[in-house]
């Protein structure tokens, strides 16, 4: 059973199944994160959904550089969590099925392309804080621990 963060289910609610996979990318005692203006503004781990037909290794690629302009090599898969959610921008409510992967930033191309996204660099303490959702934290603290 993978293990679910955040908010609690809402009974009689009805969730569409969401997977996406999302970039742990320390560098040093920094983390490459993506803030995101809209719905809401917040740190986030650079990721996202997986599309239909799509590999989880290419939309992982493509997902960060559309967040933050980095090129990645991915290292290990690190695990899965799940949060149900409520997603404004799709007028959707998810359960989001996360995939976290330990990566590692080759070459920023460019800026994100995606809009409302930046690419940032943060403390590893600070991403701690910070990271909008229980999942990116739980993960970046078991990953991070010799970073701090």
């Amino acid at each position: 059973m993978t293990r679910r963060v955040g908010e609690p289910v809402k009974a009689g609610q009805r969730y569409v199944r969401r997977p996406g996979i999302y970039a742990l990318l320390p560098r040093g005692h920094d983390l490459l994160v993506t803030f995101q203006q809209q719905p809401k503004p917040e740190f986030q781990l650079p990721g996202g959904g997986i599309d239909p037909s799509e590999q989880p290794m290419a939309a992982l690629h493509r997902e960060v550089m559309e967040e933050t302009g980095w090129r990645i090599k991915p290292i290990k898969r690190l695990g899965f969590f799940r949060r149900f959610t409520y997603m404004p921008e799709y007028n959707l409510w998810a359960e989001k099925v996360c995939t976290v992967v330990l990566a590692k930033p080759i070459h920023q191309l460019g800026p994100p392309i995606e809009p409302g996204h930046s690419a940032v660099w943060l403390k590893v303490n600070e991403a701690l804080e910070l990271l909008g959702n229980a999942g990116d934290v739980m993960f970046a603290r078991q990953a991070l621990k010799g970073a701090r």
